[in-house]
Protein backbone atom coordinates (compact mmCIF):
# COMPACT_ATOMS: atom_id res chain seq x y z
CA UNK A 1 0.00 0.00 0.00
CA UNK A 2 1.18 3.63 -0.89
CA UNK A 3 1.34 6.39 1.80
CA UNK A 4 3.10 8.47 -0.38
CA UNK A 5 1.85 11.21 -2.49
CA UNK A 6 2.74 11.55 -6.16
CA UNK A 7 4.08 14.23 -8.05
CA UNK A 8 4.67 14.55 -11.89
CA UNK A 9 6.94 17.13 -13.67
CA UNK A 10 5.94 19.31 -16.29
CA UNK A 11 7.04 21.01 -19.88
CA UNK A 12 10.76 21.38 -19.05
CA UNK A 13 11.53 17.76 -18.00
CA UNK A 14 11.76 16.35 -21.28
CA UNK A 15 15.24 15.10 -22.69
CA UNK A 16 16.15 13.56 -25.82
CA UNK A 17 15.77 9.83 -24.99
CA UNK A 18 13.32 10.32 -22.23
CA UNK A 19 11.25 6.97 -21.14
CA UNK A 20 13.42 4.98 -23.50
CA UNK A 21 15.75 2.93 -20.76
CA UNK A 22 11.92 2.05 -19.16
CA UNK A 23 10.67 0.84 -22.46
CA UNK A 24 14.01 -1.19 -23.08
CA UNK A 25 13.40 -2.51 -19.55
CA UNK A 26 10.23 -3.05 -19.11
CA UNK A 27 6.86 -4.71 -21.11
CA UNK A 28 4.78 -2.27 -19.56
CA UNK A 29 6.72 1.10 -20.59
CA UNK A 30 7.00 -0.18 -24.41
CA UNK A 31 3.87 -1.01 -24.41
CA UNK A 32 2.78 2.68 -23.55
CA UNK A 33 4.58 4.00 -25.96
CA UNK A 34 3.07 1.91 -28.73
CA UNK A 35 0.06 2.47 -27.77
CA UNK A 36 1.12 6.16 -27.73
CA UNK A 37 2.51 5.94 -31.42
CA UNK A 38 -1.35 4.25 -32.43
CA UNK A 39 -3.08 6.71 -30.77
CA UNK A 40 -1.46 9.58 -32.13
CA UNK A 41 -1.21 8.24 -35.63
CA UNK A 42 2.76 8.79 -35.96
CA UNK A 43 5.76 7.61 -33.81
CA UNK A 44 5.98 9.56 -30.71
CA UNK A 45 8.73 6.85 -29.55
CA UNK A 46 10.76 8.46 -33.42
CA UNK A 47 10.12 11.70 -32.19
CA UNK A 48 11.42 12.16 -28.68
CA UNK A 49 14.43 9.01 -28.99
CA UNK A 50 15.69 9.45 -32.36
CA UNK A 51 15.08 13.18 -33.75
CA UNK A 52 17.75 16.05 -32.36
CA UNK A 53 15.43 18.75 -32.08
CA UNK A 54 11.56 17.54 -32.19
CA UNK A 55 11.62 16.76 -28.36
CA UNK A 56 11.63 20.49 -27.32
CA UNK A 57 8.63 21.31 -29.36
CA UNK A 58 5.86 22.23 -27.42
CA UNK A 59 3.90 19.57 -29.89
CA UNK A 60 6.05 17.08 -29.06
CA UNK A 61 7.41 17.55 -25.18
CA UNK A 62 4.36 17.64 -23.68
CA UNK A 63 2.75 14.20 -25.22
CA UNK A 64 6.58 12.89 -24.44
CA UNK A 65 6.71 13.96 -20.89
CA UNK A 66 2.82 12.69 -20.31
CA UNK A 67 3.41 8.93 -22.14
CA UNK A 68 7.09 8.53 -20.23
CA UNK A 69 5.08 9.53 -16.73
CA UNK A 70 2.66 6.76 -16.82
CA UNK A 71 5.06 4.31 -18.75
CA UNK A 72 6.98 4.78 -15.47
CA UNK A 73 3.47 4.37 -13.25
CA UNK A 74 2.24 1.44 -15.26
CA UNK A 75 5.63 -0.46 -14.37
CA UNK A 76 5.00 0.34 -10.55
CA UNK A 77 1.46 -0.66 -10.80
CA UNK A 78 2.72 -3.73 -12.40
CA UNK A 79 4.93 -4.78 -9.52
CA UNK A 80 2.58 -3.95 -6.46
CA UNK A 81 1.90 -0.33 -6.63
CA UNK A 82 -1.87 0.53 -5.34
CA UNK A 83 -2.37 4.14 -6.78
CA UNK A 84 -5.46 4.18 -4.90
CA UNK A 85 -3.97 4.19 -1.67
CA UNK A 86 -2.18 7.91 -2.55
CA UNK A 87 -3.24 10.24 -0.30
CA UNK A 88 -3.30 12.97 -3.41
CA UNK A 89 -1.44 12.93 -6.53
CA UNK A 90 -0.27 16.44 -8.04
CA UNK A 91 1.30 17.59 -11.24
CA UNK A 92 3.48 20.55 -12.07
CA UNK A 93 1.33 22.68 -14.88
CA UNK A 94 1.50 19.73 -17.71
CA UNK A 95 1.85 17.23 -15.05
CA UNK A 96 -1.56 17.57 -13.71
CA UNK A 97 -2.92 15.73 -16.53
CA UNK A 98 -0.56 12.73 -16.11
CA UNK A 99 -2.07 13.30 -12.37
CA UNK A 100 -5.29 13.14 -13.84
CA UNK A 101 -4.61 10.10 -15.08
CA UNK A 102 -3.47 8.51 -12.62
CA UNK A 103 -6.30 9.31 -10.84
CA UNK A 104 -8.41 7.29 -13.24
CA UNK A 105 -10.00 10.74 -14.55
CA UNK A 106 -9.64 9.99 -17.95
CA UNK A 107 -8.57 7.00 -19.87
CA UNK A 108 -4.79 7.32 -21.14
CA UNK A 109 -5.46 7.89 -25.03
CA UNK A 110 -8.08 10.58 -24.15
CA UNK A 111 -5.39 12.26 -21.95
CA UNK A 112 -3.24 11.65 -24.91
CA UNK A 113 -5.30 13.52 -26.92
CA UNK A 114 -5.74 16.90 -24.60
CA UNK A 115 -1.71 17.25 -24.05
CA UNK A 116 -1.11 16.50 -27.87
CA UNK A 117 -3.99 19.34 -28.25
CA UNK A 118 -2.80 21.67 -25.61
CA UNK A 119 0.52 21.51 -26.82
CA UNK A 120 -0.22 22.37 -30.57
CA UNK A 121 -3.04 25.07 -29.20
CA UNK A 122 -0.47 26.84 -27.06
CA UNK A 123 2.13 26.79 -29.84
CA UNK A 124 -0.56 28.29 -32.21
CA UNK A 125 -1.32 30.86 -30.02
CA UNK A 126 2.12 31.92 -29.36
CA UNK A 127 2.69 32.27 -32.73
CA UNK A 128 -0.88 34.05 -32.89
CA UNK A 129 0.32 36.29 -29.48
CA UNK A 130 4.21 37.01 -29.66
CA UNK A 131 5.55 36.48 -26.46
CA UNK A 132 7.81 34.83 -23.78
CA UNK A 133 8.31 34.30 -20.24
CA UNK A 134 11.13 35.61 -17.86
CA UNK A 135 12.30 34.44 -14.66
CA UNK A 136 12.98 36.63 -11.71
CA UNK A 137 16.06 35.64 -9.94
CA UNK A 138 15.36 36.15 -5.83
CA UNK A 139 12.14 38.01 -6.49
CA UNK A 140 9.62 38.28 -3.89
CA UNK A 141 5.80 37.61 -5.07
CA UNK A 142 5.18 41.29 -4.19
CA UNK A 143 7.88 42.19 -6.03
CA UNK A 144 6.75 40.20 -9.34
CA UNK A 145 3.63 41.50 -8.93
CA UNK A 146 4.84 45.15 -9.47
CA UNK A 147 7.33 44.39 -12.10
CA UNK A 148 4.13 42.82 -14.09
CA UNK A 149 2.19 45.77 -13.57
CA UNK A 150 4.88 47.39 -14.99
CA UNK A 151 5.19 45.55 -17.88
CA UNK A 152 1.30 45.35 -18.18
CA UNK A 153 1.58 48.58 -19.61
CA UNK A 154 3.19 47.76 -22.60
CA UNK A 155 0.69 44.62 -23.36
CA UNK A 156 0.14 41.12 -21.60
CA UNK A 157 2.45 40.83 -18.25
CA UNK A 158 1.50 38.25 -15.33
CA UNK A 159 2.69 36.20 -13.00
CA UNK A 160 3.04 32.92 -14.42
CA UNK A 161 5.03 30.45 -12.04
CA UNK A 162 5.12 30.57 -8.17
CA UNK A 163 7.04 27.61 -7.92
CA UNK A 164 9.62 27.59 -4.70
CA UNK A 165 10.63 30.57 -3.16
CA UNK A 166 12.67 32.88 -5.18
CA UNK A 167 11.70 31.14 -8.38
CA UNK A 168 9.25 33.13 -9.61
CA UNK A 169 8.67 33.73 -13.47
CA UNK A 170 6.40 36.13 -15.48
CA UNK A 171 4.79 35.44 -18.94
CA UNK A 172 3.81 38.30 -21.13
CA UNK A 173 4.07 40.34 -24.95
CA UNK A 174 7.69 40.96 -25.88
CA UNK A 175 7.72 44.86 -24.97
CA UNK A 176 6.05 44.22 -21.92
CA UNK A 177 9.47 41.60 -20.56
CA UNK A 178 11.88 44.53 -22.23
CA UNK A 179 9.75 47.39 -19.50
CA UNK A 180 10.15 44.33 -16.85
CA UNK A 181 14.08 44.15 -17.45
CA UNK A 182 14.91 47.57 -18.00
CA UNK A 183 13.37 48.46 -14.46
CA UNK A 184 14.00 45.16 -12.50
CA UNK A 185 17.18 46.38 -10.60
CA UNK A 186 14.86 49.54 -9.10
CA UNK A 187 12.30 46.77 -7.70
CA UNK A 188 15.20 45.24 -6.02
CA UNK A 189 15.24 41.86 -8.11
CA UNK A 190 18.84 41.68 -9.09
CA UNK A 191 18.39 39.70 -12.08
CA UNK A 192 16.05 38.48 -14.83
CA UNK A 193 16.28 35.98 -17.13
CA UNK A 194 14.67 34.99 -20.05
CA UNK A 195 13.53 31.31 -21.10
CA UNK A 196 14.11 29.22 -23.86
CA UNK A 197 10.40 28.65 -24.46
CA UNK A 198 7.63 29.07 -27.43
CA UNK A 199 5.34 31.57 -25.70
CA UNK A 200 3.99 33.03 -22.63
CA UNK A 201 2.41 30.40 -21.05
CA UNK A 202 -0.04 30.70 -18.31
CA UNK A 203 -1.01 34.38 -19.08
CA UNK A 204 -3.66 35.76 -21.29
CA UNK A 205 -1.46 35.47 -24.45
CA UNK A 206 -2.85 31.73 -23.98
CA UNK A 207 -6.39 33.09 -24.46
CA UNK A 208 -6.61 30.95 -27.93
CA UNK A 209 -5.45 27.48 -26.57
CA UNK A 210 -7.75 27.80 -23.27
CA UNK A 211 -11.01 28.32 -25.40
CA UNK A 212 -9.63 25.13 -27.34
CA UNK A 213 -8.96 23.27 -25.14
CA UNK A 214 -11.95 24.10 -23.01
CA UNK A 215 -14.38 22.61 -26.04
CA UNK A 216 -12.25 19.54 -25.95
CA UNK A 217 -12.81 18.87 -22.53
CA UNK A 218 -16.40 18.75 -23.05
CA UNK A 219 -15.99 16.33 -25.55
CA UNK A 220 -13.94 13.79 -23.36
CA UNK A 221 -15.38 11.34 -21.24
CA UNK A 222 -14.18 12.82 -18.07
CA UNK A 223 -14.84 10.41 -14.24
CA UNK A 224 -14.73 12.01 -10.82
CA UNK A 225 -11.16 11.19 -9.73
CA UNK A 226 -10.50 8.12 -7.66
CA UNK A 227 -7.97 9.84 -5.37
CA UNK A 228 -7.75 13.42 -4.74
CA UNK A 229 -5.86 15.64 -7.38
CA UNK A 230 -4.05 18.20 -6.42
CA UNK A 231 -4.50 21.71 -8.73
CA UNK A 232 -1.91 24.27 -9.75
CA UNK A 233 -4.90 26.76 -10.27
CA UNK A 234 -6.45 26.72 -6.42
CA UNK A 235 -3.86 24.90 -4.82
CA UNK A 236 -6.61 22.59 -3.42
CA UNK A 237 -7.84 19.28 -4.09
CA UNK A 238 -9.82 18.50 -7.21
CA UNK A 239 -12.35 15.98 -6.52
CA UNK A 240 -15.35 16.19 -9.25
CA UNK A 241 -15.39 15.82 -12.78
CA UNK A 242 -16.31 19.56 -13.29
CA UNK A 243 -13.81 20.86 -11.28
CA UNK A 244 -11.86 19.02 -13.42
CA UNK A 245 -12.98 20.35 -16.62
CA UNK A 246 -12.94 23.87 -15.00
CA UNK A 247 -9.35 23.75 -13.75
CA UNK A 248 -7.62 22.17 -16.67
CA UNK A 249 -9.42 24.55 -19.17
CA UNK A 250 -8.35 27.28 -16.92
CA UNK A 251 -4.98 26.50 -16.32
CA UNK A 252 -3.38 27.28 -19.31
CA UNK A 253 -3.67 31.26 -18.37
CA UNK A 254 -3.75 30.86 -14.98
CA UNK A 255 -0.57 31.16 -12.58
CA UNK A 256 1.40 27.74 -11.37
CA UNK A 257 0.64 28.00 -7.68
CA UNK A 258 3.23 25.41 -7.57
CA UNK A 259 4.74 26.31 -3.74
CA UNK A 260 1.40 27.24 -2.59
CA UNK A 261 0.55 23.71 -3.77
CA UNK A 262 3.20 22.38 -1.92
CA UNK A 263 2.83 24.10 1.44
CA UNK A 264 -0.75 22.69 1.49
CA UNK A 265 0.48 18.94 1.27
CA UNK A 266 3.28 19.51 4.33
CA UNK A 267 0.80 21.24 5.91
CA UNK A 268 -1.48 18.36 5.50
CA UNK A 269 1.27 16.12 7.30
CA UNK A 270 3.01 15.39 4.30
CA UNK A 271 6.83 15.04 3.76
CA UNK A 272 7.64 12.42 1.32
CA UNK A 273 6.59 11.90 -2.08
CA UNK A 274 7.51 9.80 -5.35
CA UNK A 275 8.52 11.61 -8.55
CA UNK A 276 7.67 9.65 -11.51
CA UNK A 277 9.75 9.91 -14.77
CA UNK A 278 11.09 12.17 -16.84
CA UNK A 279 13.67 13.80 -14.66
CA UNK A 280 13.83 14.76 -11.06
CA UNK A 281 13.13 18.31 -11.38
CA UNK A 282 10.63 18.40 -9.06
CA UNK A 283 13.15 17.55 -6.04
CA UNK A 284 15.02 20.16 -6.88
CA UNK A 285 11.96 22.56 -6.75
CA UNK A 286 10.69 20.52 -3.26
CA UNK A 287 13.91 21.37 -1.57
CA UNK A 288 13.88 24.91 -2.10
CA UNK A 289 10.30 24.75 -0.33
CA UNK A 290 11.57 23.02 2.45
CA UNK A 291 14.69 21.43 3.01
CA UNK A 292 13.40 18.47 5.01
CA UNK A 293 10.88 16.97 2.84
CA UNK A 294 12.09 14.31 0.92
CA UNK A 295 11.36 12.77 -3.16
CA UNK A 296 11.67 8.90 -3.94
CA UNK A 297 12.38 9.23 -7.92
CA UNK A 298 11.51 6.63 -10.35
CA UNK A 299 13.32 8.40 -12.73
CA UNK A 300 15.98 5.62 -13.53
CA UNK A 301 14.91 1.91 -14.31
CA UNK A 302 17.51 0.76 -11.51
CA UNK A 303 15.16 3.06 -9.16
CA UNK A 304 11.89 0.83 -9.24
CA UNK A 305 12.76 -1.68 -6.63
CA UNK A 306 13.25 1.13 -4.10
CA UNK A 307 10.54 3.36 -5.16
CA UNK A 308 8.69 -0.13 -4.58
CA UNK A 309 9.98 -0.46 -1.13
CA UNK A 310 9.17 3.02 -0.02
CA UNK A 311 5.77 2.69 -0.72
CA UNK A 312 5.99 -0.88 0.66
CA UNK A 313 5.13 -2.78 -2.45
CA UNK A 314 8.48 -4.32 -2.71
Amino acid sequence: MTTLPIIFPGQGAQARGMGRDFAETFPEAMATWEEADEALGFSLRDACWEAEDEVNRTDIAQPGIFTAGVAAIRVLVARGLDLGAAPFVAGLSLGEYTAHWAAGTFAFADGLRLVRLRGEAMQDASEENPSGMASLMGATPEQAEALAAVGAEHGVCQVANLNAPGQIILSGAFPALDAVEACSKDHGVRRVRRLVVAGGFHSECMRPAADRLAAALEETSISDPTVPVLSNVTAAPVLTAAEVRSTLATQVCAPVLWERSMRWALGEGHHRFLEPAPGTILAGILRKIDGEAEVVPVSKPEEVEGALASVGAA
